[in-house]
C-alpha cells in the first residue's frame, strides 16, 4: 500500500489503471469545464458513462493516487481524497528527503489554487521520468487543473488540444482546450513574475501568493520554483 504522510487514513492505491480509459480524463478534469458547452465538447454523449466512473474514482474504499517524477528529484503526486464528507483532489509535492509534502494545489469545495504557470506545466509535462507517468500528455493533464495562468502562451491551445487528441474522445480537441484554458480551475486566473528567480502570482486563493496569511514560508516558494525548472521567462 502507498504512504504518503498525513495520509495514513486512507487506502491510498495506484491510479494508474484509470489512465487508459478515455472517460477518466474529463472526470479529472472536469472543475475546468464550466458550463454546457465545456461539459458537451468533454463528453458528449458519453455523460452517463463518465458519472459512473467518477464514482468509482471517489470510492471511500480506495484513494487513486497519480505520481508525476521531476527531474529535479521531486514528485507531484495526485491524491484522490476520499474521506466521507470531505473528497477532494490534492496536488503534493514531495522529495525524497523531505518528512511532509508541500501542498500546491487543492481541487475541491473549499479550492485552493492556482498551483502552477503555464511555463512550469509544460515543463513538467515533457520531463522524462524513471518513475510514475512517463507519457507527455498525460503528464500535461494530470497537473492541468492546477493550472491558473492569465498569461498562457497562444502555443498552450495547440499543446493541450494534443494531448487531448491523445487521450479523450473529445471530437474536437482543439475546442475543448480552449474552453479549458478560459476556465482555468475553480479559482480566477493569476498573474505570474519571476521574483529573485521565483515563480510567484497574485492569485488570493493561492498559496504561491506570498500576500496570503496561507501562503508557503519562503524556503516552500523557492523549492517549489527550483522543483520545476520551467526556465527564466516566459
Amino acid at each position: 500500500m502507498l504512504e504518503i504522510a498525513d495520509y495514513e487514513d486512507g487506502p491510498l492505491v495506484d491510479g494508474s489503471g484509470f489512465l487508459d480509459l478515455p472517460l477518466f480524463w474529463p472526470c479529472h478534469l472536469g472543475s475546468g469545464l464550466v458550463g454546457e458547452e465545456a461539459q458537451e465538447a468533454a463528453l458528449g454523449p458519453d455523460w452517463d458513462d463518465a458519472q459512473d466512473l467518477c464514482s468509482r474514482m471517489f470510492d471511500a474504499e480506495e484513494w487513486p493516487v497519480f505520481t508525476v517524477g521531476l527531474r529535479s528529484g521531486h514528485a507531484v503526486h495526485v491524491v484522490y481524497r476520499n474521506r466521507e464528507g470531505d473528497r477532494g483532489v490534492d496536488y503534493l509535492l514531495m522529495h525524497p528527503s523531505w518528512q511532509e509534502a508541500v501542498t500546491l494545489a487543492v481541487d475541491d469545495g473549499h479550492f485552493r489554487g492556482p498551483g502552477l504557470c503555464w511555463p512550469e506545466l509544460a515543463s513538467a509535462a515533457d520531463q522524462a521520468a524513471p518513475t510514475g507517468v512517463t507519457d507527455p500528455d498525460a503528464r500535461l493533464l494530470l497537473l492541468f487543473p492546477m493550472l491558473g495562468d492569465a498569461g498562457v502562451p497562444e502555443s498552450a491551445a495547440a499543446r493541450l488540444a494534443s494531448a487531448l487528441a491523445a487521450l479523450t474522445l473529445a471530437e474536437d480537441p482543439a475546442r475543448l482546450a480552449r474552453l479549458l484554458l478560459r476556465n482555468q480551475g475553480q479559482w480566477e486566473s493569476a498573474n505570474w513574475t519571476r521574483r529573485d528567480g521565483e515563480w510567484i502570482c497574485d492569485g488570493s486563493h493561492s498559496f504561491r501568493d506570498p500576500s496570503n496569511a496561507f501562503a508557503l514560508t519562503p524556503a516552500q516558494t523557492a523549492a517549489v520554483s527550483s522543483a520545476f525548472a520551467a526556465g527564466p521567462d516566459r
